[in-house]
């Protein structure tokens, strides 16, 4: 059965803004599944997401506090209709990227996986390792640095296979 995502992460609430829009929770009563890349920045809007969302998996970032890093740790990996996902905040600089994920996600690692989630940049970010890694970050709903709009990514995961990815903007 088509598992349908959507990915987040940089949310940043309340500091970067006072709420999730309303077509990002359009989006998640829509998401069998939310993923969260971490910086959500306070344990309420955890709460808020997790009571809304039909499945939530999430990590912490370096702007969550040691409640949010205490509940939701610093890597997540879940698999969903096949499709072997992990979660991260941080990956490090873009230059090496692929090679250093692949490295720890990738086919030859000790968990391996075939998407690696992440954010922190809040710029969006798509791209296959040499190993056949996914990596997608899916920006940040709310604080748009660098970039003309916020943005979310959905998905559907379906046999083994990650399909319709759309990096959906999301104006304020």
């Amino acid at each position: 059965m088509p598992t349908r995502l959507l990915l987040l992460s940089d949310t940043h609430l309340p500091v970067r803004a006072k709420a999730l829009q309303e077509q990002v929770w359009r989006l998640v009563d829509e998401a069998d599944a939310v993923v969260h890349a971490g910086d959500w920045v306070s344990s309420s809007f955890l709460d808020e997401l997790g009571a809304r969302a039909a499945r939530l998996i999430g990590v912490a970032g370096n702007n969550d506090g040691p409640e949010l890093h205490a509940r939701l740790g610093e890597v997540a990996r879940v698999e969903l209709e096949g499709v072997r996902i992990a979660v991260v905040h941080q990956t490090g600089a873009a230059a090496g990227r692929e090679r250093r994920c692949d490295a720890r996600f990738g086919p030859g690692s000790d968990a391996p996986s075939d998407v690696l989630v992440f954010g922190h940049s809040h710029i969006p970010w798509d791209s296959t390792t040499q190993g056949g890694l996914r990596l997608l970050n899916p920006g940040s709903p709310t604080d748009r640095r660098r970039q003309s709009v916020g943005t979310v990514v959905t998905a559907v995961a379906d046999g083994g296979a990650l399909r319709d990815v759309r990096l959906i903007p999301t104006p304020r």
